[in-house]
């Protein structure tokens, strides 16, 4: 978090630190990067533009210590799930809980990470991701055990990482286009989204059920 970045030494400034970052998560949540104005973040963090600039230059800055802070914490989440001893049924259901719940609740976060991946690949990894990621090899064992003892239809367990992530994350990225093409008004995206993590676990189930 943004508060552990800052001195010990100093709680006046670890108390407007928090104060910014709250106001920042809150705008940009609501109105992503470009909408968010440095004027509103200030006025609902109560303190004047100059000092939001002091403790960030520019908007982006800003945006990008929100980012890092929402990864640092939910990597450490997905790793455990993944590397956990749980069975592989339960931990695919709480896996796309834990992603559905982090994207729903920061929209921007999906974007955010693909433009940043393309336009500054060294600095995305080396600045913003944690260095401990989240390792797939225990999660990719238990699908070929599945696959071997005919739980599961054969699968490739690489692609099937990818169109978990994709099913949960692809919504939130096109949200626009999804909300137009479905003809959803704002209040029924929302819940579409909150349906997302039964569908898509359901889906893969289905998927993955072997044939009888």
């Amino acid at each position: 978090m943004a508060e552990q970045e800052i001195s010990q030494q100093a709680p006046v400034q670890e108390t407007t630190e928090q104060k910014i970052f709250d106001a920042a998560h809150e705008l940009f949540v609501q109105k992503g990067l470009d909408g968010a104005k440095m004027q509103e973040i200030a006025d609902k963090a109560g303190i004047n533009k100059a000092l939001l600039h002091y403790y960030y230059r520019t908007k982006e800055k800003l945006f990008e210590m929100v980012a890092k802070a929402i990864i640092h914490q939910g990597v450490p989440v997905f790793r455990k799930k993944l590397e956990s001893d749980k069975p592989l049924e339960e931990k695919i259901a709480e896996f796309v809980d834990s992603y559905i719940d982090l994207i729903r609740l920061n929209p921007f976060m999906p974007v955010f990470i693909i433009s940043e991946m393309n336009k500054h690949p060294q600095h995305f990894f080396e600045k913003i991701m944690p260095a401990e990621l989240p390792k797939p090899q225990k999660f990719i064992r238990q699908i070929e055990e599945a696959v071997a003892e005919g739980r599961i239809r054969p699968v490739n367990p690489q692609h099937l990482v990818v169109n978990i992530m994709a099913l949960c994350a692809f919504p939130f990225v096109a949200r626009p286009m999804m909300q137009m093409v479905l003809g959803l008004n704002a209040h029924e995206i929302e819940a579409f989204f909150k349906q997302r993590k039964t569908e898509v676990t359901e889906f893969i189930f289905a998927a993955l059920r072997p044939e009888s």
